[in-house]
Parts: C-alpha cells; sequence; structure tokens
C-alpha cells in the first residue's frame, strides 16, 4: 500500500514538474527573451545620466561622498545653524545647483587640516623660527578653513551686484510689456526668453511657481528669499501692496523702473568715487620706489654738502 501510494506521488510529482516546464516555456518566447535582455540594458537616459557623472572633476566625484560621512561626525562639534547659513548663502550665490553645504564644509575642514600639516612640517624642518611657526600654525588653517566660505560670499556678492545692475533694464521691459496688454505672468515670461542673466533666471523660477499654483504673493516673497537684495525687496514689496490695493500694475512697473535707475546711477558714482582709494594702496610700493628713484640723488648731493 505505501508502494502505491509512493508511486502515485511520484507520478503526481513529475506532472506538475511538466506542467510547470511547460508553461514557464509558453511564456518565454523568443520575443520575450528578447524584450527581457533588452530591458537589461542602460536606456539612453542612464547611458547620459552616467556619461554626465563621468564628465564631473575627480575632486567632485571623490569629496561629495567623502563630504556626507564627515558631515555627519561633524556635525555633533559644530553648530546647529551653521550648515544652515552656508546652505542660505550657495542660495543667494546661486550654486545650489553646483555645490552643497556639505561640500563646503568638508573643504573647510581639509584645507585647515592641511594648513595646519604644512605650518607644522615647516616647523619641524626649521625653516622658519620658533615665533613664526607659531603664526604658521595658527594663520594657514585658519586661513584655509576661511578660503571656501571667502570664494562662496564672492560669489555672493557678485551675484547680488550683478541683480541690482539688471534690474532696471528688466523693469522696463516688464512695464512695457504689461503697458502692450500681456498679462504681468505673461511679462515674465517675456524676460526670461529675452534675457539671459542672474535676475531672469529667477523670475523664471518665479513664474514656474507661480504656474504650479502658487499665489503670486508667496512667489514673489520666495524669489525676496533667494535673492536678499534690497532694491528688489522694496520693488517686490510695493508691487505687493500695489496688487493688493489694486493698483494699475504697469504704472508702478514704470516709476519703479525709473527709481531704480536713478539708484543704479547713483550706486555707479558711489563705487566710482571709491576707486582712487582702492588705487591708493597697489599704488603705494610703486610711488615709494618711484620717490627713492627721483629724490635719492637729490637726497645724497645734500648730505654730501652738509
Amino acid at each position: 500500500m505505501a508502494l502505491v501510494i509512493g508511486i502515485l506521488f511520484f507520478v503526481a510529482g513529475a506532472g506538475f514538474i511538466a506542467l510547470g516546464v511547460r508553461e514557464r516555456n509558453d511564456e518565454v518566447s523568443d520575443d520575450d527573451a528578447g524584450e527581457y535582455l533588452k530591458s537589461l540594458e542602460w536606456t539612453d537616459e542612464e547611458a547620459d545620466e552616467f556619461q554626465q557623472l563621468l564628465q564631473e572633476p575627480f575632486l567632485t566625484r571623490v569629496l561629495r561622498p567623502l563630504a556626507s560621512r564627515l558631515v555627519g561626525t561633524a556635525a555633533e562639534v559644530l553648530p546647529g545653524n551653521y550648515r544652515d547659513r552656508i546652505h542660505q548663502q550657495l542660495i543667494y550665490g546661486g550654486l545650489t545647483g553646483q555645490y552643497r553645504a556639505e561640500e563646503i564644509i568638508t573643504g573647510q575642514v581639509l584645507l585647515g587640516a592641511i594648513g595646519f600639516v604644512v605650518g607644522l612640517f615647516l616647523v619641524i624642518a626649521g625653516v622658519v623660527s620658533a615665533n613664526i611657526g607659531v603664526l604658521l600654525l595658527i594663520g594657514l588653517p585658519v586661513a584655509g578653513a576661511q578660503l571656501p566660505k571667502s570664494i562662496v560670499d564672492r560669489k555672493v556678492q557678485e551675484r547680488q551686484d550683478a541683480i541690482r545692475r539688471d534690474l532696471p533694464d528688466t523693469l522696463d521691459l516688464l512695464a512695457i510689456s504689461v503697458e502692450a496688454g500681456v498679462a504681468f505672468e505673461g511679462a515674465l515670461e517675456v524676460v526670461s526668453d529675452n534675457f539671459d542673466s542672474a535676475l531672469a533666471n529667477e523670475f523664471s523660477r518665479t513664474l514656474r511657481e507661480m504656474e504650479l499654483g502658487l499665489p503670486r504673493r508667496q512667489a514673489l516673497e520666495n524669489l525676496k528669499r533667494r535673492t536678499e537684495v534690497p532694491d528688489l525687496s522694496n520693488f517686490i514689496l510695493t508691487l505687493t501692496q500695489a496688487d493688493a490695493l489694486g493698483m494699475p500694475i504697469g504704472r508702478v512697473l514704470k516709476t519703479q523702473a525709473t527709481e531704480m535707475r536713478l539708484k543704479r546711477r547713483a550706486w555707479a558714482r558711489e563705487k566710482a568715487a571709491k576707486l582712487p582709494v582702492k588705487i591708493l594702496f597697489p599704488l603705494m610700493p610703486i610711488l615709494l620706489a618711484t620717490f627713492i628713484v627721483v629724490l635719492g640723488p637729490a637726497g645724497a648731493s645734500i648730505g654730501n654738502a652738509f
């Protein structure tokens, strides 16, 4: 009896295996196998993304994974809002698509460590004296740690100056477009299409936010937070108030364009007035050498006469 039951189980198992193999063969036809093999291959988008990663600088590809590890360790030592401040500076400088706050902090840590190692090597090698060595051990790490942040601050200042410089021309085009019958959103699109600048890019982002359903007031407030340019902030405040009171936007834009043009002229005059003072410091060694060459023989003659 047990032998009969075993034979029945064996026959049933063999039948199920045969049925499964047959269904598997029916499912995996030549076309399905080809599609499966194609699915294993990279698509053009994945290949393009991989090529873009390969085109990035080697240091960037190395620093980004290293940054994510080091910042997790350094987060316990650094102040809680330090990374947020660096991230905010990157937003002001328009660098969020290129760098992250973690990468800047990692650069500061690495350059500070390199500065300390260089200073320590100079002291141990006896290249400098003890007093100068102490200054190097303190100054080189501080300078190395401040270098990335100084570069970011300079980028922020350059971008804010560019926005302040392009604001009157952009407002002129906005006023002309609105007076021609175009809506404010359409005027922003005209500016985005005809200008290639930091301000035009910010207006384009503001337009996309409004197209996604964000209220105009909130989109303009986001624009002010991303730039932190006083002239642009005043313009956004005036435009928001005019929109709330129902005033014609075209008249407000024209008035603001005229006012911003006068401010830009005053700003240019201020920078021109500061230029002689800034030029004086690089010229001091040259002027001193000139005085020595010109007055040196006369001074020697006067000394010999006495």
